[in-house]
């Protein structure tokens, strides 16, 4: 990436230039150390414009059609005059070298709206550097004026919690083709879950999914009780039917997430939710520099590969050598790390 002109990045990005954002974004997703710099220097000039999207979690089992859902609802959402933006958060691509979902080819109608921005995951990174970039990437689309963000998740566990807890609102899609459904549906997600919602309801496949729907709602009062969706919110989690494909009962399920929201603003609960999200973007932030430090660290550097080979060898633990570089990290300059602290005046 060519050297950044900050400024002129972030006016083009608050004028909604496509290739402003996308530059914007490519550099929040960089590791290197002069790229972040530039990159909270970028999210300076545009937190004071962000802030104004619903923020909405999607995630689902395999094969629930997370990908045509998103695209049916965006063309619906973008009709009807909202500007829509998809990110996507896939851990899992850390380890394939690219993105499975998010993909452009996926959401065909969507990825050539003009009132869509459609971004695939990033290609590389842990969990919580896929995580720090989106969030960061949710700053840019919503400083360019778009006012729905929807987080797509691939990954199971782990990733659905991280991004419930970047957004205002999670769904879960799942679907009602077999007897069996709850049996592959984590307990995690149906805490965490404010609207569910059983997919391609459409067809044969109607009755299986008011089925599925009924023994959901009552997995959920029986999980998290009546009134469960959150911090001063009364909330019961609705399970409904719909049908990605068609768009048969879309909106209903919009509306039951902006109903979500909107009671959380009236309660309170929503602007003490994104209060508690900066404050775990911040930790996020401090874990994410300490780690950049410490694997930049000379002394650090020189031991890591030999302590790694160790470990892999069966000659040292993992909790001995990570104590061992943690060691090296905090000595202070010019002291070796097996010298006793010098003593205070």
């Amino acid at each position: 990436m060519a050297e950044v002109d900050v400024p002129a990045l972030a006016e083009g990005v608050l004028a909604g230039n496509r290739r402003s954002m996308a530059r914007a974004i490519t550099l929040v997703e960089s590791r290197r150390a002069d790229h972040r710099e530039r990159a909270q220097e970028l999210l300076v000039e545009l937190l004071p414009h962000a802030g104004g999207a619903r923020r909405v979690g999607i995630s689902g089992v395999p094969g629930v059609g997370k990908s045509t859902f998103i695209d049916q609802l965006g063309v619906t959402l973008t009709a009807s005059g909202s500007r829509v933006a998809v990110l996507a958060v896939d851990p899992s691509s850390a380890r394939s070298g690219g993105s499975i979902l998010g993909d452009k080819t996926r959401m065909q109608r969507l990825s050539v709206d003009e009132r869509a921005f459609v971004r695939p995951s990033p290609t590389a990174g842990t969990l919580g550097g896929v995580a720090q970039a989106t969030r960061e990437s949710m700053v840019v689309v919503e400083a360019a004026g778009y006012d729905v963000v929807l987080v797509e998740t691939v990954g199971v566990g782990q990733s659905e919690v991280t991004v419930a807890e970047m957004v205002d609102s999670f769904l879960f899609l799942t679907l009602g083709r077999t007897g069996d459904q709850l049996q592959g549906i984590k307990r995690g997600i149906l805490e965490i879950a404010d609207v569910i919602a059983v997919n391609k309801a459409d067809g044969p496949g109607a009755a299986d999914a008011r089925k599925a729907a009924r023994e959901l709602a009552g997995a959920i009062r029986m999980l998290r009780g009546s009134g469960a969706g959150g911090p001063g919110e009364d909330w019961d989690v609705p399970v409904m039917t719909c049908a990605g494909l068609t768009g048969e009962g879309l909106d209903e399920v919009w509306a039951k997430l902006v109903e979500h929201q909107e009671r959380a603003r009236a309660s309170g609960a929503f602007d003490e939710r994104r209060r508690t999200q900066q404050v775990r973007w911040t930790w996020q932030l401090v874990r994410s520099g300490l780690e950049h430090r410490l694997r930049a660290h000379p002394r650090v550097r020189s031991r890591a590969p030999e302590l790694e080979r160790a470990v892999l060898a069966g000659e040292a633990t993992p909790a001995v050598a990570a104590q061992e570089l943690l060691e090296l990290f905090l000595a202070e300059p010019g002291r070796d790390a097996d010298a006793p602290p010098t003593p205070a005046p």
